[in-house]
C-alpha cells in the first residue's frame, strides 16, 4: 500500500506532479543569489530588469522574481558588455539580441530608445566603484576592463578572464595591462583575501593562474628578438611572486629584447653560476618584502665580470620590487619603482 507522504514523496524525486514545483531548475534562482552569482548588486540587477526588460521570463503576480538559465545568460552577456564600457541600453539591446529574445521585452518596461531619467539610486549602483555586494572587489576607480575583469573574477568565469585580459594585452600594450588592469584587480583580490580569510583564495589563484597564462604567452610568441645581450630575470632565493617577472619578460618580448627568466627562489649558487654562464647586460632580481631582499646577493652580482682580460663584461642590476630598500642597494644598481621604468632602464641598458 502507498500512502499519500509516500506519493509525495515520490513525486519529489522526479516520479509525480510535485517534481515538477519543487526541481530548482523549474523554481529558478532568486534576485539576490543571481546577483551574487554575477557579481553585481541586486540593486543593478533590479535596476537593468526595470528600466531595459531584463528580466525573468515567467512571472507570477505576488511572488518574487525567479530567474531560468535562460534568464541568467542574458544577464550575464549584459555583465560582459558593460564591463566592456558600452553603455547600459546599449549592451540591453545586444544582450537580448544575442540570445533572441529582443522582441520579447516585457510591455510593461520602459522602452529601449527612449529610457526614463536615472534614479540617484540607478546612478550609484552603476558607478559604486565596488558594486556587486558583499562579494565584489573594491577596485576603486579604474578602467572598465579592470572592474570586469573583478567581476569574472569573483564569478569564476575563467573564459571571460581570459578574453578580458587578451583584449587588453592586445589593445593597451603589455605595461599598461598590467599596470591598469592586471594589478589593481590582483591586488584587490589580495585585499578581500586578507580581511576574509580562505572564502577569497578561489579567486586570487583562479585570477593570478591566468594572469600568467596569458603573460607568458605574449613573452613566448615573438620568434624574432634584437641581436643584443639578454636580459636575466629572477627572484631573489626565498621569494615566491614571479608575476611582475612574467609581465617584466612579456613587456621585453613586446619590444623584441631578449630574456631569459629562472622565477622563483632562484638560489645564489644558482643565479651567480648563470650570470657567469650567460653574461648577461643586466639582471633584474624581484623582491615583494624587505624580508627576501637579498643585499649580499646583488652586490656579488654587481661584482661579477667574466669574458677574457682586457674585454671582459659585467652586468647591471636592476633590483626591482618593494622590497628593496633603495638607499642601500650596490653602487651603480638601479631600483626602479614602475614596470615601465624598469623596461625602459633594461632596454636602455641592454641596447647601448
Amino acid at each position: 500500500m502507498v500512502t499519500p507522504s509516500a506519493e509525495r514523496a515520490a513525486g519529489a524525486r522526479g516520479g509525480g506532479p510535485a517534481a515538477a514545483h519543487d526541481t530548482p531548475q523549474d523554481v529558478g534562482l532568486a534576485t539576490g543569489r543571481v546577483a551574487q552569482r554575477l557579481g553585481v548588486s541586486p540593486t543593478t540587477v533590479r535596476s537593468w530588469e526595470r528600466r531595459y526588460g531584463i528580466g525573468p521570463a515567467n512571472r507570477e503576480a505576488g511572488h518574487h522574481r525567479r530567474w531560468s538559465p535562460q534568464d541568467v545568460a542574458v544577464l550575464e552577456a549584459m555583465c560582459r558588455l558593460t564591463a566592456r564600457g558600452i553603455p547600459p541600453g546599449e549592451a540591453a539591446r545586444a544582450a537580448l539580441a544575442e540570445k533572441g529574445s529582443a522582441t520579447e521585452i516585457n510591455t510593461a518596461s520602459p522602452v529601449l530608445s527612449r529610457p526614463d531619467p536615472l534614479s540617484r539610486d540607478d546612478v550609484q549602483a552603476f558607478h559604486r566603484p565596488s558594486a556587486g555586494g558583499s562579494r565584489a572587489l573594491g577596485v576603486g576607480t579604474v578602467r572598465p576592463e579592470c572592474r570586469g575583469l573583478a567581476r569574472a573574477a569573483v564569478r569564476l568565469d575563467a573564459p571571460q578572464i581570459v578574453a578580458i585580459l587578451r583584449e587588453a594585452v592586445a589593445t593597451l600594450g603589455v605595461i599598461d595591462a598590467w599596470t591598469e588592469v592586471m594589478m589593481p584587480a590582483l591586488r584587490a583580490a589580495g585585499r578581500k583575501w586578507a580581511a576574509d580569510g580562505e572564502q577569497y583564495v578561489e579567486v586570487e589563484h583562479l585570477l593570478s593562474w591566468h594572469v600568467s597564462s596569458v603573460l607568458r604567452g605574449v613573452a613566448v610568441a615573438t620568434a624574432a628578438t634584437r641581436p643584443v645581450s639578454p636580459v636575466l630575470l629572477a627572484a631573489t632565493p626565498t621569494e615566491l611572486h614571479t608575476l611582475p617577472l612574467e609581465a617584466t619578460a612579456a613587456a621585453l618580448a613586446e619590444r623584441g629584447l631578449p630574456f631569459r627568466i629562472l622565477g622563483a627562489a632562484v638560489p645564489p649558487r644558482a643565479l651567480l653560476d648563470a650570470v657567469q654562464r650567460l653574461g648577461p647586460a643586466a639582471v633584474m632580481i624581484w623582491s615583494q618584502d624587505r624580508r627576501s631582499a637579498d643585499h649580499e646577493l646583488a652586490r656579488r652580482i654587481s661584482a661579477s665580470v667574466w669574458g677574457p682580460r682586457g674585454s671582459r663584461g659585467g652586468a647591471v642590476v636592476v633590483a626591482a620590487g618593494p622590497g628593496w630598500a633603495r638607499s642601500r642597494l650596490p653602487i651603480g644598481a638601479a631600483g626602479p619603482r614602475a614596470l615601465a621604468d624598469a623596461v625602459d632602464f633594461l632596454e636602455e641598458t641592454v641596447t647601448n
